[in-house]
């Protein structure tokens, strides 16, 4: 058995690891707050968006030959895949189920003959696939997470867009943490390029007749491009939200088990000092007995 010292070092260094996990918990969770609010406002815009879309589309009876960014290609021969990580870790698996989600996905490609490439944002997934998968990264963003604005999304939205419209890519897709609720955040793989519009049914377009000025299809050829810039901000947002709610909830239970570790380390304590005391106690009894009996 520990000496009592040792037990009480121990016991001491895992209260100052409860401080630690204590603080970034609450840290994590003022962070959620915060970005939370900006992803649920922008939810909004960017479904509204996808929804103005759907109904252009249905109104102007689009020629997809008209509109690149729409138009499906007959064979996907080469995909451009988008991950999103963190750029730091003590979040659980959040990282881990975003990669083994890649590398299923990738591995699936490659099984029916699709070449994959990619483009990775967070430190955490660009230090794993330089490792894993050099030969076919493309480009990395680090230490970007939380930092970034529209016009850096704007600036790598225009490279994938640019991307699918030379032919280097014949498919953009997105793979990022959807966030459902604090416990729960779900690896989620979307179709950025071609743009599918979605979001409107045929009978909720005909339920209200819209005059456009200028045409359907002249707007539709404005808003198309942004639409991408949109799709993306709100996918980082939500990756966002996530990993906090990951970090958050993994601190969370960290602390918990700093605290069942010292009730544990405080059991072995006081039966190890009640064994000290009791030894004492004998060896007292004993040298009495002793000079008695002497």
């Amino acid at each position: 058995m520990p000496g009592l010292r040792d037990i009480k070092r121990k016991i001491d260094a895992v209260k100052k690891t409860q401080q630690i996990t204590r603080a970034m918990n609450m840290v994590a969770a003022a962070k959620l707050r915060a970005v939370q609010t900006r992803m649920e406002g922008f939810r909004v815009y960017a479904d509204k968006y996808k929804e103005l879309i759907s109904r252009l589309s249905m109104v102007s009876n689009v020629d997809e030959s008209s509109f690149p960014l729409l138009q499906r290609r007959e064979e996907i021969r080469r995909v451009h895949l988008v991950v999103l990580t963190a750029d730091r870790g003590l979040c659980g698996a959040f990282n881990t189920n975003l990669i083994n989600r890649a590398e299923k996905y990738i591995a699936k490609a490659k099984g029916e003959g699709k070449e994959v490439f990619l483009t990775v944002l967070g430190r955490r997934g660009a230090s794993y696939f330089r490792m894993h998968h050099r030969d076919i990264l493309k480009k990395v963003y680090e230490d970007i997470v939380g930092k970034y604005d529209y016009a850096f999304v704007t600036r790598m939205a225009k490279e994938l867009e640019d991307s699918f419209l030379s032919g280097e890519a014949d498919e953009v897709a997105l793979l990022y943490a959807r966030f459902i609720s604090v416990l729960r955040q779900e690896p989620t793989l979307e179709d950025m390029l071609p743009i599918e519009p979605e979001g409107a049914s045929e009978e909720d377009v005909n339920q209200i007749e819209y005059i456009y000025e200028p045409k359907a299809q002249e707007i539709l050829r404005q808003i198309l491009p942004k639409s991408i810039n949109v799709q993306l901000y709100s996918r980082l947002l939500e990756n966002e939200v996530s990993e906090h709610a990951a970090r958050m909830t993994a601190m969370d239970n960290a602390t918990n088990n700093c605290k069942d570790m010292i009730t544990q380390l405080t059991l072995i304590y006081n039966k190890a000092r009640q064994a000290s005391i009791t030894k004492e106690l004998m060896d007292i009894v004993g040298g009495a007995e002793a000079l008695r009996q002497g």
